[in-house]
Formats: C-alpha cells, sequence, structure tokens
C-alpha cells in the first residue's frame, strides 16, 4: 500500500511540476497535463487534413520557425506520421460544442489539433503556442539561449469559447494610427482568441476611409489643423496639422490580415452626429447654411446630419463602398451623443417629422437610423449602434451595444435585441489604471486589470432566456489622449488579457490568483515581443 501510495505522489508531483510550465490565456474549459513532453526536433512535419487549413499550417510553420531557424514541411495528408508531427485535422462531425471549439493533444511522439472550424484550428495553434517556451516569440536568434529546448508538456486540452462575441474597438479618428500598428493590434488581439475587431473610422475630428465618390471626405474631412493640449477645457493647442486615411486598397489588406487570423472587422460610420467631419467636406448635408469644421478638440458636438433626402443619398453612397469593403455582416453606425438643437431648429427636420407622423426630434432620430438599417437590410447587413439608438425607439432588427452602463443592455435584452456589452465604467480601456499623478494623460475613470477581471457580461436581472442575447462583450479604446501606437498597447494592455478570458473561459472556472500568476508569464512574452504594456501588475 505505501509503495503504491508514494508512486501515486510521485505521480502528481511529477504532474504539478509539468502543469507549472503551461499557463495559457485564456484558461481552457478542460486541460489535464500528463507526465511526459514532446520535442520538436529538426524532423518535424506539419500536415493538414483540408485545403482551408493550409493558411493555418504556414502559420504555424511561421512561428515554429525560430525553434530550429527552419522551414518544416507542410503538407496535406490523411494519415499521420508515427512520431515528430503536428497534424491539423478539420472533423466537421466531431462533437464540438461549438465552430470555434477545438481539442489539443499533445503526446510524446506529437501534437494533433481538431476543430469543426479552422477558426478552432487557429485557437488550437494559440494554445500550443502558449506551450511552448516564451522564446517561441523571438525573432532575433541571438537572443535565444543555445540551450532552450524545444519542448511542448503532454497534455488533453477541450476548449470552447463562452461567448460568440469577444471584441476589442480602436478609435483612429482622434488619432490616426498606420496600417502597419493596425495589423500589430490585431496579432496581438488574435493571440488572446478575440474574434471582432471593431474599427472606428469617423468621427468629429477625422474621417479616415477612402470613398471614392466623395473625394473632399480625403481632402478636407481626413485633416485638423490642430490639436488640443491637455484635457478638455484648457483651449491650449498644438498648431500641429493631425490626419491620415486608408486607400481602399490598405482596407483591403487589413480585412485581408485579419481574415487569416479568424477576426472580423466591423467597420464603424458615425451618424447621425459626430458627422462635424463630414460636415466640413459638404456642408450641405447639414441643417444650417454655416463653414463646419474638423474638429481639434473633444466632447460633444451640436453639428449633425440633416435629415434631407441628399444626406440619406450620400450615406447610401458612402455605405455602399464601406459594404464593398468588409465583408462582416454586422456594419456600425454609431447613433451616439446626438444633440437634437439643430433639428428642433430646422424647418428641414421639422417637416420630416411632420411629414412621417413622429412626435420628436428622439423619434425622428429612431427614423433615421432605422431607415439606414432598412437599407443595410437589403444589401444582407445588419446594423449596431450605441445604447442611444433605443431613445425614441430602437430600429426592428438592430444590435445594442451598451456603453452608458448595463442598462440600455438590459432594456434591449428584454426586448430580444442582441446585446454586446461595453460599459464604460470597467470596459473602457482609456481609464486611467493606477494614481491619476503616476500615470500618463488619460481621459478620466479608474479601471484596473483586477475590474476588467471580474466583470460579468451577462447582468443578474436577465432570465436565463433573456440572457441569451447577450453575445458578448468588448473593450473600447478611445484615442482622445492616445498620440502613439506605443500609447495605445500602454493603455490596452495588460487589461484586455484579463478580458479574453472573461470572454472565453466558464464564469465559475475564473480564479484571479490563478490568473494573476498565469499573467506573470505572459508578461514575458510581451516583453519579447516589445509591447509596451503597463507594469503595475507584474511581479
Amino acid at each position: 500500500m505505501r509503495t503504491i501510495f508514494l508512486s501515486l505522489l510521485l505521480l502528481i508531483t511529477a504532474s504539478i511540476t509539468v502543469f507549472a510550465q503551461v499557463h495559457i490565456i485564456p484558461e481552457p474549459v478542460e486541460m489535464k497535463v500528463l507526465d511526459g513532453e514532446f520535442n520538436i526536433t529538426p524532423e518535424l512535419q506539419i500536415i493538414y487534413s483540408e485545403d482551408e487549413l493550409e493558411k493555418s499550417a504556414q502559420y504555424l510553420n511561421n512561428l515554429l520557425y525560430v525553434t530550429h531557424w527552419l522551414d518544416y514541411p507542410v503538407s496535406k495528408a490523411t494519415s499521420t506520421p508515427a512520431k515528430d508531427f503536428i497534424a491539423l485535422k478539420l472533423n466537421p462531425s466531431g462533437s464540438f460544442e461549438n465552430d470555434e471549439a477545438y481539442s489539443l493533444i499533445v503526446t510524446t511522439s506529437g501534437v494533433t489539433i481538431e476543430a469543426a472550424t479552422s477558426a478552432g484550428i487557429f485557437y488550437g495553434i494559440q494554445s500550443l503556442r502558449q506551450m511552448l517556451p516564451v522564446q517561441i516569440e523571438q525573432t532575433d536568434p541571438s537572443l535565444i539561449p543555445q540551450d532552450t529546448k524545444w519542448s511542448i508538456p503532454t497534455a488533453e486540452i477541450y476548449d470552447h469559447p463562452r461567448f460568440e462575441y469577444r471584441g476589442l474597438h480602436l478609435d483612429v479618428a482622434r488619432h490616426f494610427f498606420p496600417v502597419e500598428f493596425v495589423k500589430r493590434y490585431i496579432d496581438l488581439m488574435s493571440a488572446y482568441k478575440y474574434n471582432r475587431f471593431h474599427w472606428h473610422l469617423t468621427e468629429d475630428q477625422g474621417w479616415r476611409i477612402e470613398i471614392k465618390q466623395y473625394p473632399k471626405l480625403q481632402e478636407i474631412a481626413a485633416w485638423r489643423d490642430s490639436t488640443l493640449i491637455g484635457h478638455y477645457g484648457t483651449n491650449k493647442y498644438d498648431n500641429v496639422p493631425h490626419g491620415g486615411y486608408y486607400t481602399q486598397d490598405e482596407i483591403k489588406e487589413v480585412v485581408a490580415y485579419a481574415a487569416e487570423r479568424h477576426i472580423t472587422i466591423i467597420p464603424e460610420i458615425e451618424m447621425p452626429g459626430h458627422s462635424s467631419a463630414a460636415l466640413a467636406a459638404y456642408p450641405e448635408l447639414g441643417c444650417y447654411e454655416k463653414e463646419y469644421h474638423v474638429a481639434s478638440t473633444w466632447g460633444v458636438f451640436e453639428d449633425i446630419y440633416c435629415p434631407k433626402e441628399e444626406t440619406f443619398e450620400f450615406l447610401e453612397n458612402v455605405l455602399d463602398e464601406v459594404m464593398e469593403l468588409f465583408p462582416s455582416t454586422y456594419i456600425h453606425i454609431g447613433g451616439d451623443e446626438a444633440p437634437k438643437k439643430q433639428w428642433d431648429e430646422s424647418p428641414i427636420a421639422q417637416q420630416v417629422i411632420q411629414r412621417e407622423g413622429l412626435a420628436d426630434s428622439h423619434e425622428l432620430q429612431s427614423y433615421f437610423i432605422t431607415r439606414m438599417e432598412k437599407y443595410l437590410n437589403t444589401h444582407g447587413r445588419q446594423i449596431i449602434g450605441w445604447d442611444e439608438i433605443l431613445e425614441g425607439g430602437l430600429a426592428p432588427q438592430a444590435t445594442v451595444m451598451s456603453w452608458r452602463g448595463e442598462k440600455g443592455g438590459i432594456e434591449a435584452a428584454k426586448m430580444h435585441h442582441d446585446v454586446i456589452m461595453t460599459p464604460w465604467d470597467t470596459n473602457y480601456l482609456d481609464h486611467y489604471q493606477a494614481e491619476e499623478e503616476t500615470e500618463p494623460l488619460a481621459i478620466g475613470g479608474f479601471t484596473t486589470v483586477e475590474d476588467l477581471y471580474n466583470y460579468e457580461p451577462v447582468p443578474a436581472e436577465l432570465s436565463p432566456e433573456e440572457a441569451k442575447y447577450i453575445l458578448g462583450a468588448q473593450g473600447n479604446v478611445w484615442t482622445e489622449y492616445m498620440h502613439s501606437g506605443e500609447k495605445v498597447e500602454y493603455m490596452v494592455y495588460p487589461r484586455a488579457i484579463a478580458l479574453s478570458e472573461v470572454l472565453w473561459t466558464p464564469a465559475e472556472q475564473k480564479n484571479w490568483d490563478q490568473f494573476f500568476q498565469r499573467l506573470q508569464i505572459i508578461f514575458h512574452r510581451l516583453d519579447i515581443q516589445g509591447v509596451n504594456y503597463a507594469p503595475h501588475y507584474k511581479e
């Protein structure tokens, strides 16, 4: 009996020792770490079962290049070698929880990743990546210790996401970021199994997407003559022109890049408010005969699209080009922070209210949003709007992005509308994350990594049936005070890593102390990748 006990004790100890080497974020649903390891040798083969997995296999090959500075043989095959292999296998008839689920089996002979879809295969690769030594992130051979052992603990992982929608947002209108940074942003997202990138492309402070039918959007709306220094109200400006836009070819390039990483890009074209930049280019779309300007400060502006036929024609033409570029089912149309003063004073707006039998300007906004929704619906698309689109009546098929707390999301879910939770108090990554006097300038607020980790996207007020309408959640990155990619990374990471586990891992499995320990290993990966993360939670 004592011999059996000692044997079991040794087995458990060995398993714990290996388990300590596995630090996957987001934490898998089921993970059993065994006693052993698979060693990557120069004889490694990468095989895939279906043509659609070829890009994933090549992605894995590129990732593993640093292990022995080799391009490993990559081939389509129906059978698995006896050893020294990583096999990617599609199994549409397998018993997977959902389309993004995967299994990852590591033995001493090889690795098998199996899933019903190529997305599941990709997420399995990301988990495998985190099972490898952190040096897998290195691209400079001189910085990899010669004695690095390229081994993976033997394990069985069965995994799937909790939520369908796992999003990060980036505002490129307040400050413009080049294509290479946007790609880097997408790469970091994909490592933590995010699948939606909300690209905020138009604002009062700049229009960032080329629309060929309206060249003044590039010539005028994409540029402002100055930028506010400090917080709103300082009245200090840098007098430095700022701007830029993405050409349609660049948009296509980024969309394809994201798709290879199983991230869908959701573009946002703001309406009817936050339209100062567009009105500066095409003032005839406003309610007043006046000169409009691309905003150089932050805040909410009274300038708004006038609900005239010329405006709807303009927006439909813009959306036609947007839909050509973005295959996403969702198009985000904003709908937030739209003051009604100009509509209340405009004879044109009042005529529309009377003609359509509307009660007031709030119902006029509902009419405006519903009209745009119908147009997108005829093209097979759906709208997302910020929770203000509830005011005056919700468009019939709209998905609500709840940002002013959870109230709007709760109301929409009770109406059986899909909801994405983005409450400002926990999910806004432009907030301070430590004592204000010790931090770079931010818009305000206070949200720590732990706050993000403790966030629960499904409000307790919802019944089980109503809770089904919560598609997931998103972290929002507004860039009034983010002038560079380095500042964006500082504000987003590691908070976005905490949110990734909220959106993937079952709520009952979340454990802050364990997450904190896994995060320490992730910090080493981020160091190697050169990510300018906030160090507050690094030991």
